[in-house]
């Protein structure tokens, strides 16, 4: 029985004393879990309820928002079940299920980045085009394109990756890149596949945020007060979700090659930071600094203060 199950599932091994603290694991991964529904959750259905958030930025916001939970849902459910299970393991195919999820959003969100710089640069370099350009055609596009090249860029590896598997015991929590080191081998196919989703949805829309936001740092440095603070407005909370996107980022790569050399506690805190931080951090910060959604927000709680 045991050798069977070995064939068929892959052991989750990054786990420290479950035993002796899941439940504690659990109420803190349930908790956040919550937090990161609600609290995203929130701010869309303000930006949806509200008919002056109904410009590109905030349906970009929105969709960011939703990307957050769904990255979520790819995670979350099963940690939950698997710190209330004695043995901590993951179908093979249910492993390639949240591998896609995982990395579709998680490069959804650096496209969807690349979306709002695009929407400021038009706003502060093309503000008489601005209405032309931005119309619901082009927002509905790059929505669709966010979402859809990763899909098809990361299901177009998994068909192409061999799943012929010669170990069965996975460093980690979740299926993140680290299972391309328990196939019995990579072909080079798969590698230049590997390179080419790199570039496409991870390297160039990067590239492309960083220059769009540094060609409007310059711009408004040179202007008036009046524009650096509106540029500083609408342009920081954006920089800091794509700082926390570098964090993200930075984490699979060290936790997938330097995984041999990390001891598991070290990887508990580092993958518990991301999970815990990331998806929290974006409504956070857009609740926050994002001038009429913190409005809107103020007002809902005072609503709500003066019902009771």
């Amino acid at each position: 029985m045991g050798d069977k199950l070995n064939e068929t599932y892959i052991t989750l091994d990054g786990y420290v004393e479950v035993e002796k603290y899941r439940y504690l694991y659990f109420l803190t991964i349930l908790t956040v879990y919550i937090l990161i529904v609600c609290c995203n959750c929130t701010i869309v259905y303000l930006i949806v309820i509200h008919q002056n958030l109904h410009e590109p930025m905030y349906v970009f916001i929105a969709a960011l928002l939703l990307n957050a939970v769904l990255f979520s849902t790819a995670i979350y459910p099963k940690l939950l079940v698997d710190f209330l299970s004695e043995r901590q393991i993951i179908s093979h195919a249910m492993c390639h299920f949240q591998y896609f999820f995982y990395y579709v959003t998680g490069n959804a969100e650096l496209l969807l980045l690349a979306a709002m710089a695009y929407d400021r640069y038009v706003s502060i370099f093309r503000p008489l085009r601005y209405a032309n350009v931005m119309r619901k055609t082009t927002v509905c596009v790059l929505l669709v394109v966010a979402w859809l090249l990763p899909a098809c860029l990361v299901a177009l590896w998994l068909l192409t990756a061999k799943h012929r598997l010669c170990s069965f015991n996975l460093k980690g929590f979740f299926c993140n890149s680290a299972i391309h080191k328990l196939a019995c081998e990579i072909s080079h196919t798969l590698s230049l596949l590997g390179v080419i989703n790199l570039l496409s949805i991870t390297f160039f829309p990067f590239l492309y945020v960083v220059f769009t936001y540094a060609r409007i740092l310059v711009m408004s440095y040179r202007s008036g007060k009046a524009v650096r603070r509106k540029a500083a407005q609408t342009c920081l909370p954006h920089l800091l979700i794509l700082f926390n996107y570098s964090l993200f980022c930075v984490y699979d790569v060290i936790v997938t090659r330097l995984e041999s050399d990390i001891s598991k506690t070290v990887r508990l805190l580092m993958t518990m930071q991301v999970l815990l931080y990331h998806p929290l951090f974006n409504p956070i910060v857009y609740g926050l600094k994002m001038k009429e959604i913190s409005k809107h927000l103020k007002l809902s709680w005072c609503v709500e203060e003066s019902g009771e």
